[in-house]
């Protein structure tokens, strides 16, 4: 927790000890005449000596508990040593661990010792009696807090500093948890004019608004036409902010507040102004005492030591204040029924604060007026506007959320979730989303004051913004994330019933439903049950997967991921031996949990090909969850098809084809089967890294058919379900009779099942992005494979001259995953593709940007290796041991969390930026098109420039950049480089990746007309874009996905060819396969299959608007 109230503590007791002996004057002190006499605002001389000491013990004890009133204070009236240790064993044993107080009068004894004693009288009253600080220290221990109101104070503070020096060795926490207060340094006397009471420094602590009104009026204009008594007799409390009192309490409050938030570091802060409320109050009366006392030449002190103070300017803001409440003092005396005018302060502090978020930055000064924002919060009547401003605060970044903490913003908006006020609703639950995003140990607190109801009946509202509504999904999910008392609390509320509800209101999706809100009401229930059995079978209840599944078909890849997400928490990551083991029992794995993963693994297995590859991570995720769960079939399918044969074809495994593709709309077994099986060359030979050779049942027969383990790839060809093949190599140990096999686990998941979950593991394993291919692998070394990666043999730049950059890709960081600046988030909705057209562009061309899929979130990781999606623990475990659930976490819920830490109520800068570089790339094109239509001479004899590019193999295809004089060059090894050819200079030099197969077939342009993106097509079908790409060593990989789902029975190699069209945000794709996959880049998706009229090949291919050719 960073700045809530983390060690939180309290005062518990207060030992005041009065050392007045009135009427008789310590022998080094000698006074002036006429003397400041007046003591707790009692005149020590209007009484006999005694009543005198008692009353003001007694007024003391009164003060003390206004500010703590369960601190228990107890008075002890010029004691001997042995009542000083009495009364502080006491206070220590009943405290415990609280902190005690312990406030010393020393008015009527000599001044303190050079060696740090105190004293006190013996029992007749004929001597002083000193008392070191060790002692009293070690009668008090820690924590504790010392007020010490005499002449040399500093002697004190000196003393004490040097006894936790000499023994810090062994009291460090001693030193921290020991506070002191200090009068005046140690060559100082206490002022003695009348002008002040005796005991200012006490004043200033404990009754600070008469002490500062009594001081300011001797100062201001009002002495002339105000009467003095009347101070005294300001109507109201001090805890009623509607009565004078009250009102210049509570900007009292804020100004001290401010003053030490402003120059104090926040740590020391939050110690002396947020911990205890005993402390804090008198850290901002010390405030006070400074600044008065100072005003006669005494300088009081502190340890913690604070920067000076009295002369911040916050003060003058103070003194209009106090002149403006006290200008109406006699009126308000003189008639009860007289309406108090509030103060114009907070109104003018707002205002300020208002002022600076129009105009300030995190690199300017932070705002001072933050404290004052808080201290507003509890005022009705600015409550709103406050929270407004507040919010657009924490809008602001990371950073502002950061201050806000700081400062102390937790309890205020932790009390607020109480109100039933609607109109503070929505401004709440985006304050909450602010703070959540930053923070997310607050979810106990949440959890425990009840504040999770709030959000949920939020979320329930049909009143409210898809948009606004998310955010209460989102903070739901934080509240849940990690934490079981708050998986229990939302289940008890029934968050899992409203959040399935509102999913299939939205199924089908209409135009209106906010992405957003479905993508977090899918997190949510993921966070929910997730881990949590008792959350998953109220899920599969409620029918979840059926919910769930139709979101895994939107167009927006982050809601398909989400779903994603969602289902794959549902899967149990239960007991291995439970699930698989010989000794399993009936009931453990009941037929309804059975159905449920069966429909979820279908579902999922539909979406393994996926264009986005943050969707294809959730599903790798879902695999090793369900590997996790049935381990020992997974390893019996593995088993019976591995064999080290170098024959033999992949031709045993149940084809993906014959999974039912829900929404593709293209998937026809007799036309291709998927691509899955073509291994390519980027998966080296299989090893079985698991011990159990355990055999596989598969509808009563034994199959052993097993794939091609040649040394560096594995070809496959069709894959059917056909195990008419069968091995007696007597690898099974199961018992056979009359080919069936006796069944070792009751229940059993269909084999064919199975086998698609295999085959799905080994297409991940060589996804074209690295780290789903990374993820791939491990989720088959939880079930005994192991890929072994063999690099490239040719390695890129070897042939590289001196000063060329390096041609060697490196691993793609966590904030690569992005897409160029048309495809960032600005607000939401959608940019159209353009090409150049007559009309300049509108603004309303970017006014629905929408984010996209990427891995910008968790800035921190962007120097780990590729070695996973978004969590450096992939990176730090071997592939081949994994049988952890934390091998494999999911990405898109840390992913979406960056969504809010993100300015939600602005439109980014470089927003103009964007308008003007488009505009001049546009007139520039139709410049040079309206020259090319008017030009009657075609020439083609001048040469531009003459490139060698240094390829060994030479140069396969090329592409020109239309608005600057770059040229993109790419050989048979997929090695890509970029030129400058005005120049002549290489700009940057990358592999498109480290096991190129057999080259490239075309480079496009993504969004030409702004920072464009380089598309990179491999003759697999594999596809690339590449950001930065022109920058040496700066090339990230944006995404990357297979285009070609399968291919023609008998084909080994595919020959992809792709087009690529700008204005439609279409990708073209075929080959050796039976149509033309059509691509929408946007939603990362394939959306349609066009049938090939031809039985041939398609060896080329260009589109045109709607038109194909």
């Amino acid at each position: 927790m960073r700045f809530q109230y983390c060690n939180e503590m309290k005062t518990g007791y207060v030992a005041l000890v009065l050392c007045l002996n009135i009427g008789v004057d310590p022998p080094d002190v000698i006074k002036i005449s006429p003397c400041a006499r007046v003591e707790c605002w009692i005149d020590p001389f209007s009484m006999a000596p005694q009543k005198a000491l008692e009353t003001i013990g007694k007024s003391l004890r009164n003060q003390y508990e206004r500010w703590q009133p369960k601190a228990h204070p107890k008075v002890q009236l010029d004691p001997t040593v042995d009542e000083v240790k009495k009364l502080c064993n006491t206070c220590r044993k009943h405290a415990k661990s609280e902190r005690v107080l312990f406030h010393y009068n020393g008015h009527g004894v000599p001044k303190p010792t050079a060696n740090g004693e105190i004293w006190l009288f013996n029992k007749s009253y004929t001597q002083y009696i000193p008392l070191p600080i060790s002692d009293l220290d070690s009668w008090l221990r820690t924590p504790s807090i010392y007020v010490f109101d005499c002449s040399a104070a500093g002697m004190i503070v000196n003393a004490f500093q040097e006894l936790h020096d000499w023994s810090a060795s062994g009291s460090a926490g001693s030193t921290r948890d020991c506070i002191l207060l200090a009068a005046c340094e140690a060559h100082e006397t206490l002022p003695q004019s009348d002008e002040f009471p005796a005991d200012v420094f006490t004043s200033c602590l404990t009754t600070p608004i008469k002490m500062a009104l009594k001081w300011f009026y001797r100062r201001s204009l009002l002495c002339d036409s105000l009467d003095y008594s009347l101070i005294d007799k300001i109507p109201g409390r001090q805890n009623d902010r509607k009565t004078l009192l009250g009102e210049l309490n509570w900007i009292f409050t804020a100004v001290t507040d401010t003053i030490a938030w402003n120059v104090l570091p926040h740590g020391l802060f939050q110690r002396l102004f947020r911990q205890d409320l005993l402390v804090a109050s008198l850290f901002r009366n010390f405030l006070l005492a400074e600044r008065i006392m100072r005003s006669a030449n005494c300088s009081p002190i502190s340890h913690p030591m604070l920067p000076p103070t009295h002369q911040h300017h916050m003060w003058d803001a103070w003194d209009m204040a106090a002149e403006i409440c006290l200008s109406q003092l006699p009126s308000l005396v003189e008639d009860s029924n007289s309406e108090f005018q509030s103060s114009p302060f907070f109104t003018e502090q707002l205002t300020a604060f208002e002022v600076w978020l129009d105009h300030g930055s995190e690199h300017k000064k932070p705002p001072e007026q933050l404290p004052i924002v808080l201290q507003v919060l509890l005022s009705q009547s600015h409550r709103f506007r406050a929270l407004v401003l507040l919010g657009r605060f924490l809008d602001m970044g990371p950073w502002a959320v950061d201050l806000a903490l700081s400062v102390g913003i937790f309890p205020y908006v932790l009390k607020l979730l109480q109100t039933t006020t609607p109109e503070l609703r929505q401004i709440l639950v985006f304050i909450w989303t602010k703070i959540l995003a930053l923070d997310k140990s607050c979810q106990v607190d949440l959890v425990k004051d009840g504040g999770h109801t709030y959000f949920i009946r939020f979320l329930d509202s049909l009143e409210t913004y898809p948009e606004q509504r998310a955010m209460a999904a989102f903070v739901l999910a934080v509240i849940v994330d990690g934490h079981r008392r708050g998986q229990e609390a939302c289940i008890e509320a029934g968050l899992i019933h409203v959040c399935l509800r509102l999913l299939r209101g939205s199924v089908p999706i209409d135009t209106q439903t906010e992405p957003l809100f479905l993508q977090w009401l899918c997190l949510c229930l993921g966070k929910l049950w997730e881990d949590f059995t008792e959350a998953q079978m109220v899920g599969l209840q409620a029918d979840a997967p059926a919910i769930c599944a139709p979101l895994l078909l939107v167009p927006q890849p982050e809601v398909r991921a989400s779903a994603a997400f969602a289902l794959a928490t549902l899967l149990d990551v239960g007991s291995d031996v439970c699930r698989d083991g010989a000794t399993g029992d009936d009931e453990c794995y009941d037929d309804e949990k059975v159905r449920a993963e069966i429909s979820i693994i279908r579902s999922l297995l539909s979406i393994v090909s996926d264009g986005s590859p943050l969707v294809r991570a959730e599903v790798a995720v879902a695999l090793a969850r369900f590997a996790f769960g049935h381990k020992q079939n997974l390893k019996s399918i593995a088993a019976s098809y591995w064999k080290p044969q170098s024959n033999s074809l992949l031709n045993s495994l149940p084809s993906l084809a014959h999974i039912k593709a829900t929404g593709s709309g293209y998937i026809n077994s007799n036309q291709y089967v998927p691509h899955a099986s073509i291994v390519s060359s980027q998966i080296g030979p299989l090893t079985r890294i698991g011990s159990d050779n355990s055999s596989m049942v598969r509808d009563g027969r034994v199959s052993t058919s097993s794939p091609l383990t040649t040394a560096g790839i594995m070809h496959g060809s069709p894959l059917s379900d056909n195990s008419s093949q069968h091995s007696d190599s007597g690898i099974l140990n199961d018992i056979v009779s009359n080919g069936a096999v006796n069944h070792s686990r009751p229940k059993s998941l269909d084999n064919a099942l199975y086998s698609q979950c295999v085959l799905a593991m080994f297409t991940l394993a060589k996804d074209p992005s690295p780290r789903i291919a990374s993820l791939g692998r491990r989720v088959l070394s939880i079930i005994g494979i192991e890929q072994v990666v063999t690099k490239s043999v040719n390695s890129a730049g070897s042939s590289g001259h001196p000063g060329d950059p390096k041609t060697s890709s490196p691993s793609p960081s966590v904030a690569g995953m992005t897409r160029s600046s048309s495809w960032l988030d600005m607000n939401a909705g959608h940019l159209p593709f353009r090409t150049p057209s007559v009309s300049p562009p509108r603004l309303s061309y970017l006014t629905g940007i929408r984010r996209v899929c990427s891995l910008e979130f968790r800035p921190h990781l962007m120097n780990f290796p590729d070695s996973g999606l978004a969590d450096p623990l992939l990176g730090s475990v071997s592939s081949s041991g994994g049988t952890e659930r934390s091998l494999l976490p999911s990405t898109i819920y840390n992913w979406s969390c960056g969504h809010f830490s993100k300015p939600l109520l602005t439109v980014p800068d470089d927003t103009e930026e964007i308008l003007v570089r488009r505009e001049e790339r546009e007139k520039f094109a139709l410049e040079h098109i309206a020259m090319c239509q008017h030009s009657s001479v075609s020439n083609l004899n001048n040469r531009i420039a003459n490139l060698d590019t240094k390829f060994e193999t030479g140069t396969k295809t090329a592409l020109l950049q239309p608005f600057s004089p770059i040229v993109v060059a790419a050989d048979e090894n997929e090695q890509i480089r970029v030129w400058n050819y005005k120049e002549d200079k290489l700009l940057n030099g990358f592999n498109n990746h480290d096991f190129p197969d057999k080259g490239i077939s075309k480079l496009c342009l993504v969004n030409e007309l702004d920072d464009s993106l380089l598309l990179v097509a491999s003759c697999d079908g594999s596809i690339r874009i590449w950001k930065d790409y022109t920058v040496n060593g700066k090339q990230k990989l944006v995404t990357a996905f297979s285009s070609i789902q399968g291919h023609k029975p008998g084909v080994r190699s595919l020959n992809a060819v792709v087009d690529w069209q700008q204005q439609s945000g279409y990708l073209y794709a075929s080959g050796e396969i039976s149509s033309i996959l059509l691509w929408d880049l946007d939603k990362e998706q394939l959306i349609h299959s066009i049938p090939s009229s031809s039985d041939c090949s398609v060896s080329a291919m260009v589109s045109y608007v709607s038109w194909v050719f």
